[in-house]
């Protein structure tokens, strides 16, 4: 109860729920932030599922099974939920994100590339012309630590985005997906795939990484 208390805490000062399963998961799903796939009613204890459906938009809200305590956050809603969920059993902590997807899927290829090769990329001007850049941070993230030529497209606003996806970015071309840590981007990145992008390529480390080893001059936070 005292650590479900202390991350409720922190989310509200800030931090992102994947962020924090890949921090504290011991679950194998924590490579991928915590990602469980696809969440719809009758797949969760009903509980949980209470929760789930009726917690309001963005707001973290706690419930307990009987497998322990959890912290959930619904990113947006269609048919199915889209969020984010901690569960404390044992100090087992998994992250839950659900986008929905184009019943019609084409052969796509999901890469990864380090920061600095993304860095020697952008040095480039042919490249920021060419390639998709999108930063799923949330804006006052973007506002502390950016890289050029990104369009900032929140994940908590995928709601407003996310059908609109294909007017936006053309599905041919090469897509870079960052985030803070690259958590995030990855769940945007598998999302792309299932919308018919051909190469989408998911930015390890996020811009974190990116400042450290690659870029000095970008703050961290």
């Amino acid at each position: 109860m005292k650590l479900l208390l202390e991350l409720q805490k922190r989310v509200a000062e800030g931090e992102d729920l994947s962020d924090l399963a890949v921090e504290y998961s011991i679950c194998p799903s924590k490579e991928e932030g915590g990602m469980l796939g696809w969440v719809r009613k009758g797949q969760m204890v009903p509980e949980f599922e209470e929760a789930a459906f009726s917690a309001p938009l963005n707001k973290v809200v706690g419930c307990k099974t009987k497998f322990g305590w959890h912290l959930l956050q619904v990113l947006s809603e269609r048919y199915f939920q889209k969020l984010f969920a901690i569960s404390l059993l044992r100090k087992w902590i998994c992250s839950f994100l659900n986008l929905p997807f184009s019943v019609h899927r084409e052969e796509s290829n999901l890469e990864y590339i380090k920061p600095i090769e993304l860095h020697e990329k952008i040095q480039h001007p042919s490249f920021l012309e060419e390639a998709q850049l999108i930063d799923v941070r949330e804006p006052e993230e973007v506002a502390q630590a950016s890289l050029p030529g990104f369009t900032v497209l929140p994940l908590r606003q995928f709601s407003s985005w996310g059908p609109e996806i294909m007017t936006k970015f053309d599905p041919q071309k090469d897509t870079y997906v960052l985030c803070h840590h690259g958590m995030r981007s990855l769940q945007v990145a598998k999302w792309l795939q299932t919308q018919g992008f051909k190469k989408v390529f998911n930015v390890i480390g996020g811009i974190h990484e990116y400042a450290v080893k690659a870029d000095p001059s970008i703050p961290t936070y």
